[in-house]
């Protein structure tokens, strides 16, 4: 999903390949996709250390792999696991809920 009008032309991908896995870009304009970006973002928030078995190559092909199938699939996946979507905005302001537990009254 993305805001109205936003077009990723300048980063030389489409809509469709940025739905279809993370793409993010370098600050020296290097554009990277799927598990090539995860190993770029994560260790910049301190999580470097989640993605180590991308960095063993015997591993790193299988992890690619089942990347892409989750990415793919990641909505109905959601669905499955019972998200249900953010709460609705009412004149302009938004119940701030954790949409995995939409049916608490008290959330």
């Amino acid at each position: 999903m993305s805001v109205p009008g936003f077009d990723p032309t300048h980063l030389g991908v489409t809509l469709a390949q940025m739905d279809r896995e993370m793409v993010s870009q370098r600050a020296d304009g290097t554009v990277l996709a799927g598990t090539e970006s995860i190993l770029a973002a994560y260790p910049l928030v301190g999580r470097g250390w989640m993605v180590w078995p991308l960095r063993v190559p015997l591993l790193r092909g299988l992890l690619s792999w089942l990347y892409r199938l989750f990415a793919r699939n990641r909505y109905r996946m959601s669905r499955l696991m019972g998200y249900k979507g953010a709460p609705p905005c009412v004149d302009g302001v938004c119940a701030n809920r954790n949409p995995y537990f939409n049916d608490r009254k008290d959330a």
